[in-house]
């Protein structure tokens, strides 16, 4: 058996090698970027943009504590940290009550799912703009009832009502609560009513079945919807470039970072963003492993 196991395996077609190529070559493309910054943010205090390195240190780490330039880079970090928190929120609890109400059939059910996730297909752009042109009607309407209304003094001291909780949180929901909903909507259509029924049958209240019987199953899939909303609003620029107000999140200001400096600390701070990002994304394969494991120890399939 072993003989012919290892005859099959020789005797692999020249295509299995082709695509093995190919394969590694777009794990490169995918990944090479991110390890080149990774390695090029630990070189010394005479270190480039670009390799050679010379020499090894957590010189520009320490230099980015003390920010880049005239930029508050731990400003617009906590910015981004409370504005990707809040979409987190949001996303989960708007995708869990939309797809327990897509559970049952209702009148124009069919319409309003596919308003929901229409802007997967609009240009992000496009969707920022929209979004920071609404909010500059917004703005001149409350400037004009103000002075109509007689509260000149408010209209001249008011400026804008977009900002991170307002037009930018808008921003990042577009994106987010469609993908949070596609995922919903795919786990219920799996769901198992039985489980509730068994519940309710035992005189549970309906709090009672979700909290304790329906919420567990589901754990796992709303850990990631979660992870999608925190991951998607962290690195979102296009969305947030129009709509954003008057301070950025630090997207946009490591965008802005990549014209104007020229040593590593910018690899640094690319770095440290992508260490985040990976530590959200571990956190949650972990929440999703011990709850699996919890669900398998009630009995529950």
């Amino acid at each position: 058996m072993a003989a012919r196991g290892l005859k099959h395996r020789e005797h692999r077609p020249a295509s299995f090698y082709w695509l093995a190529l190919l394969f590694g070559l777009f794990v490169l493309f995918l990944y090479g970027p991110v390890i080149t910054i990774f390695i090029l943010s630990f070189q010394g205090p005479e270190g480039g943009l670009t390799f050679p390195m010379r020499g090894v240190s957590l010189h520009w780490f320490e230099a980015l504590r003390g920010g880049v330039g005239d930029i508050d880079i731990w400003g617009a970090f906590w910015r981004s940290v409370r504005l990707a928190l809040a979409v987190t929120v949001l996303t989960v609890l708007f995708s869990v009550a939309a797809g327990l109400a897509f559970r049952r059939r209702f009148r124009g059910d069919t319409a309003v799912f596919y308003v929901s996730v229409s802007s997967l297909i609009m240009p992000s752009i496009i969707v920022s703009l929209g979004i920071g042109l609404t909010f500059r009607l917004l703005d001149n309407g409350v400037k004009y009832l103000a002075n109509v209304w007689g509260f000149e003094s408010f209209a001249d001291s008011y400026t804008t009502s977009m900002g991170l909780f307002t037009s930018a949180l808008g921003a990042h929901l577009t994106w987010t609560l469609p993908f949070g909903l596609l995922v919903m909507f795919a786990v219920f259509n799996r769901f198992n009513p039985a489980y509730e029924e068994a519940s309710r049958d035992l005189g549970a209240t309906p709090w009672q079945s979700f909290s304790h019987v329906v919420l567990p199953i589901i754990g796992p899939s709303v850990i990631g919807v979660g992870m999608f909303g925190f991951t998607l609003s962290w690195d979102e620029i296009a969305r947030t470039s129009q709509a954003i107000g008057e301070q950025n999140t630090l997207p946009l200001e490591l965008q802005g970072l990549t014209t104007s400096v020229t040593t590593p600390v910018i690899y640094a701070l690319g770095t440290m963003t992508t260490v985040l990002s990976l530590t959200v994304m571990v956190g949650c394969l972990l929440a999703v492993r011990w709850l699996a494991r919890r669900r398998l120890a009630a009995g529950l399939k």
